[in-house]
């Protein structure tokens, strides 16, 4: 599996972006998509998951009600349209890939597979 992420930039406090997670290769053995950030000196943190269905959503509480991931039927790509930034969202996101089910438990390490990341920045 193959992933690619794009759609990151600078962008200002209160605004929007859309970040895509194109997926290639083996997509029928993907259970779930996350995405996770990473903002210089901290770990990596959950951000939001879905499975390949796209049947459920997870998101965490950071980002309850700004962020939005979804994957449309029959296309091998994931969504995370972001609204009302705040500067503390400024990081890299990365999208991840799940081949065994646990994706919405929001544990990167229990993911496969990687995107490069797309970097995000909120200016106050």
């Amino acid at each position: 599996v193959q992933l690619q992420a794009s759609g990151g930039g600078l962008v200002e406090a209160g605004g929007s972006l859309r970040l895509s997670c194109a997926a290639s290769g083996r997509t029928f053995t993907i259970y779930g998509i996350g995405w996770f950030r990473q903002a210089p000196g901290k770990e990596r943190e959950f951000v939001a998951a879905i499975p390949w269905s796209g049947s459920a959503t997870y998101y965490a509480e950071s980002v309850k009600g700004r962020f939005t991931i979804s994957r449309y039927s029959g296309k091998n790509s994931v969504f995370l349209q972001m609204n009302s930034l705040k500067p503390e969202d400024t990081a890299v996101y990365y999208c991840a890939a799940d081949l065994s089910g646990d994706y919405y438990k929001g544990n990167p390490e229990t993911y496969d597979y990687w995107g490069q990341g797309t970097l995000v920045t909120v200016s106050s």
